[in-house]
């Protein structure tokens, strides 16, 4: 297995597939990648020799923010925004969604299960 970014990346797949493994990496990057390594982006992670998957390695560690870096990123955004009390800060904080969508109905996955009726004991 290639490990790139402290992730393992399966060996059985294409080299933009296993790339995809990789918090902060999606399809397009990946390939972004590739090109930038010059290797074909359809060859098999089993496939790579050492230097190859040296070049991936450092590619992504220099021009990238993958993984506990980008995490981190991310909560730290989040945190700001609910300090400075915005909108969104506010929403996040109330676990509510964020970005404009109805509540009336639906967002279950923001809202948690809905808080059923209580029953009367007899």
């Amino acid at each position: 297995m290639a490990h790139i970014a402290g992730i393992e990346i399966p060996r059985n797949k294409r080299l933009f597939v296993g790339l995809t493994y990789i918090y902060g990496i999606g399809p397009t990057i990946a390939k972004e990648i590739c090109q930038k390594a010059g290797i074909d982006e359809k060859k098999m992670v089993a496939d790579l020799t050492v230097e190859e998957e040296k070049t991936i390695r450092d590619i992504v560690q220099h021009d990238y923010v993958v993984e506990g870096a980008l995490r981190t990123q991310v909560a730290m955004n989040i945190k700001r925004l609910m300090e400075i009390g915005c909108y969104r800060g506010m929403r996040h904080r109330r676990g509510m969604p964020v970005r404009g969508q109805r509540t009336h109905t639906n967002a279950r996955t923001r809202k948690g299960p809905r808080a059923g009726a209580i029953k009367k004991k007899k």
